[in-house]
């Protein structure tokens, strides 16, 4: 094959795993029940991709062929070990290469998975990593970014967390309605999880993952449908819209980042956000106010100003400040403290990022430094800003903000 070739054939399995991860390992955990096996299957027909694609070209239907795969893989090794009789043969009946047949005769497999890995029996930081593993496809290395903890902290919690959904029989099902409130906290924490990493990716040379921020948008959306009164699924709902109606400016043609203040707001999407306004509305008509409401309503006030200059600032600072006595968490403090910087001048954001970088709950977080140097260099601290830059750069994820990191230390290094 020619470079150009092999570059599609590359591009079309990244596609795959992206879209179509979490539905092969959904649909193979409802078939064999073992998770484990399922994300071994998966795996091997994404491997057997990258050898058979190249040299027979990429199927029609790259989700049906990679699932067939797994499955057929499921099936020899449950033939093999003589397990689950019922369970083959229910695999059996399962042919995802027809037409007309396959995963997407069962498109509440994922949001199935995300309840089961939701369950009560497992602390909330296990099931939210568990479902961000196995329906994202999200590395073990990326989770542990996500929750700023090392990633052999984090493989321990997901190993204990897989056995502990095998060893108490934890069913693969929607739960009766009596049961979705006591998962809701959880599965909103996912699904917010899940659209961040597409909406601002921990590594990797994009900053943007669609396939992710499209996929949280429409289990959000399904969620919504089955918990219509659920204020906090409507505000999360209506966070995910008002960010994902800025993608198109958040990006330029070079691939670097835009931040907000300069943003083309020409290319937000209008549309988008009107229906984010009605879905927030809607969640305050319920009058249970919750921080995914706060945060949405924080977006708001980005998206319903018509330039940056008139952003209220001021609402912002507030508005951080009541979600930080919800949710306590250093991640919020940092955005308060740049609410606050562009509200009473970077002095007093300042201030309160020095007090967060002393408690070290951020060590290692590159927004922080990032903060702190933005703040320096509009006090005209030119040289400590520069120095700041320099240590976000090295701990950012992603190309895209690398670039845009070291273009302003280059900037306040002259």
């Amino acid at each position: 094959m020619t470079p150009v070739e092999t570059a599609e054939v590359q591009s079309a399995i990244t596609d795959a795993f992206q879209q179509e991860w979490g539905r092969v390992v959904a649909t193979l955990i409802r078939l064999t029940g073992d998770w484990d096996l399922a994300e071994e299957c998966a795996q091997d027909a994404f491997t057997k991709a990258a050898e058979r694609w190249p040299r027979e070209g990429v199927p029609r239907r790259p989700g049906a062929w990679l699932t067939t795969v797994a499955r057929n893989r499921a099936l020899d090794h449950m033939r093999r070990d003589q397990l689950g009789v019922t369970k083959l043969q229910e695999a059996a009946m399962l042919n995802p290469a027809d037409e007309g047949t396959g995963v997407e005769e069962v498109p509440d497999d994922r949001l199935r998975l995300m309840f089961t890995c939701c369950h009560p029996a497992l602390a909330l930081e296990a099931q939210v990593a568990l479902t961000l593993r196995t329906l994202a496809g999200m590395t073990t290395p990326e989770i542990a970014r996500a929750f700023l903890v090392p990633e052999s902290t984090m493989a321990q919690r997901l190993t204990r967390a897989k056995r502990k959904i095998r060893h108490a029989g934890i069913p693969f099902r929607l739960p009766p309605a009596h049961e979705l409130v006591d998962r809701t906290h959880a599965l909103l924490a996912v699904l917010y999880l899940l659209f961040n990493e597409g909406y601002a990716a921990t590594t990797g040379e994009d900053l943007i993952r669609t396939t992710l921020t499209d996929e949280s948008i429409r289990l959000t959306r399904t969620l919504c449908a089955l918990m219509p009164d659920e204020p906090e699924a409507l505000g999360l709902l209506a966070l995910m819209l008002f960010h994902h109606a800025r993608t198109a400016s958040r990006v330029d043609a070079a691939g670097d980042l835009v931040l907000l203040e300069d943003q083309d707001r020409s290319l937000w999407d209008a549309s988008m956000i009107d229906e984010a306004t009605s879905l927030l509305d809607a969640a305050l008509r319920l009058h249970r106010p919750g921080p995914f409401q706060v945060q949405a309503a924080i977006a708001a006030c980005h998206a319903q100003a018509s330039r940056a200059a008139e952003t209220d600032w001021l609402e912002i600072a507030a508005l951080y400040a009541t979600l930080t006595e919800m949710v306590p968490s250093a991640v919020i403090e940092l955005n308060r403290a740049v609410a606050v910087s562009m509200a009473f001048g970077p002095a007093e954001g300042l201030a309160l990022v020095d007090g967060l970088a002393e408690r070290g709950e951020l060590r290692g977080y590159h927004l922080l430094p990032a903060a702190r140097a933005d703040m320096l260099r509009r006090l005209g601290r030119s040289g400590e800003a520069a120095s700041a830059y320099e240590e976000a750069r090295d701990l950012a994820g992603t190309e895209a903000e690398r670039r845009y990191l070291e273009r302003r230390r280059r900037e306040t290094s002259v």
